[in-house]
């Protein structure tokens, strides 16, 4: 019997177990009257069982039936118990429970009040908090939007302000991508590809996509591996294709390549990436198009031409500063500039990561989306290139910090999969997702039910852009892009307050133009960047 078969039986041993004992016992009781009890019992579970795999609303008791409920079982249990049942140490888990439990609430369209307050302490070093108006202003319309492009762009895109994160078709399911991009379509919000390429099931949901180009060129490569600008062309004229993002690095793995297994590959995800089938398939750590930061700029300048004009932009998570303040050097003297920047943080997750580059490589998103602002703000490019921010922005508190630190949008990965069923299994690597979310197993991904969730996508969207509009009113403002960082105050570990202003000022418009402007950090990194090199300019 295959390695396959053997999984699955052991996922449904529990329903077929019940169906043996029912048909035992019936048996059974027509010489001892006792065993009719145990036969009402075991059929009951059977009948549970064969509805829980017929049923479209929990993937968990459609792949595990009848003992997936003991997970429900255990949710219903006081918090401070679950905790050390199902959690262990919180601070060794990925992420919060509270916070998955908030997209799943947001996402089902259920109540998310809670009773009692605060659930944090409040005085505990590093508590943030948004400071509030007693003149709060009402919205009626949550549908915030932010243009993107700027004046060499030619077809601007009107963005949400919360859209789908990159995540690539091979790291998630089929019906994963369906679910996110159909919930996308529903809601009128954009969905990253991912380095992926844009796969059969991209399409058929018919949501915006943002097409993301890897190192790998995937979906747009020649047969050796590098750049093709026909095959490119063909995939951005597409009108499901509303901007065009050249991914740098990511935040959960920044400076690191990726294989994916010819083991691994099927012929949908071959299809989507241009890639043979039988072969080892690879994303290199660095670009082949260009070696230097004019190049860079060159290569984004010939994708906004051969994409007609859509909004061109670029991902990172900040490394070394100065190879940043390279790129603004070669913005200004190429005269080609990005539409947007996505800056994403190590915080930032992955379906596989070495640990060490998931736990100390990469600047986190709040330092990294400053000082990209920032840089932008001293080169006076800010008002022609748009910040997109990622790293676990699940809430619209989260969301509204981004903001004011100068995110004209945000991007989230974790709270569309948490919306669709994700329960962080951490078997993303494993092909056994338990949820059908993160594996190419077929008979496992069937139990994440695509109409229900995308639905429920859209919901989680519809749903946080609500609570980022009662914020940003509750607040005084009449748009959650006005949060600066003033709005917002940290304690700090001596007990004291901090001004977001503080931690993390807007410095002034074109301070690394003038010769005689602050330093503020970023004189030295400025004077040794070079456009025509990402190496330092050496020191007299």
């Amino acid at each position: 019997m295959a390695v396959k078969e053997i999984l699955t039986l052991q996922r449904y041993s529990a329903l077929l177990a019940a169906i043996v004992l029912t048909v035992i016992c019936l048996i059974g009781s027509l010489w001892a009257g006792w065993l009719f009890v145990p036969f009402l019992i075991f059929a009951a579970l059977a009948a549970l069982g064969l509805r829980d795999i017929s049923q479209d609303r929990h993937a968990i008791t459609r792949n595990y039936p009848i003992i997936g409920h003991f997970r429900f079982l255990f949710e219903t249990i006081r918090p401070e118990i679950r905790q050390y049942l199902i959690e262990g140490d919180k601070d060794e888990m990925p992420f919060s429970r509270e916070a998955r439990s908030l997209v799943y609430q947001r996402s089902k369209g259920d109540e998310d009040k809670r009773p009692f307050g605060t659930q944090e302490n409040v005085y505990q070093a590093g508590y943030t908090w948004l400071t509030h108006s007693v003149m709060p202003v009402h919205f009626d319309d949550f549908d915030f939007r932010v243009k993107i492009g700027g004046p060499d762009c030619k077809r601007p895109y009107n963005a949400s302000l919360y859209n789908i994160s990159a995540m690539s078709f091979g790291a998630l399911s089929a019906n994963a991508i369906s679910a996110l991009n159909k919930g996308a379509k529903l809601g009128g919000f954009a969905h990253d590809t991912g380095e992926g390429g844009i796969s059969r099931y991209h399409r058929e949901g018919g949501g915006d996509l943002i097409y993301e180009i890897g190192s790998g060129y995937f979906g747009c490569r020649n047969d050796d591996g590098s750049f093709s600008p026909e095959k490119f062309t063909e995939q951005a004229a597409d009108d499901q294709v509303k901007m065009i993002e050249l991914k740098l690095s990511q935040g959960a793995k920044p400076g690191h390549g990726g294989m994916l297994p010819a083991s691994k590959i099927t012929a949908e995800i071959a299809e989507a990436r241009g890639v043979p089938m039988g072969e080892d398939c690879v994303s290199p750590a660095a670009h082949s198009e260009f070696s230097n930061p004019i190049e860079m700029m060159e290569f984004l300048g010939q994708l906004r031409a051969l994409s007609g004009g859509k909004p061109i932009g670029f991902k990172l998570c900040i490394g070394h500063r100065r190879e940043f303040l390279c790129m603004v050097k070669a913005m200004l003297k190429t005269g080609i500039v990005p539409d947007f920047i996505v800056v994403d943080g190590t915080e930032g997750g992955t379906g596989a990561a070495p640990l060490e580059f998931a736990n100390h490589v990469g600047m986190p998103m709040v330092e990294g989306l400053s000082f990209v602002h920032n840089s932008l703000r001293g080169a006076g490019l800010r008002d022609r290139i748009r910040i997109g921010a990622a790293g676990k922005l699940v809430s619209a508190f989260d969301i509204a910090h981004a903001m004011s630190l100068g995110a004209d949008w945000c991007n989230s990965a974790r709270g569309y999969m948490f919306s669709i069923g994700c329960i962080q299994a951490q078997a993303c690597h494993t092909n056994h997702c338990p949820v059908g979310v993160a594996t190419q197993d077929l008979q496992r991904q069937k139990a994440l039910h695509v109409g229900d969730k995308s639905k429920r996508v859209a919901r989680f969207h519809a749903n946080t852009l609500k609570a980022l509009g009662e914020m940003a009113g509750a607040a005084g403002l009449h748009d959650p892009r006005d949060f600066l960082p003033y709005h917002f105050m940290t304690r700090k570990s001596d007990g004291t307050m901090t001004e977001g202003q503080e931690a993390n000022p807007y410095l002034p418009m074109g301070f690394l133009l003038d010769d005689q402007g602050g330093d503020y950090g970023y004189r030295s990194r400025w004077n040794r960047a070079n456009a025509e090199s990402f190496d330092a300019v050496p020191l007299d």
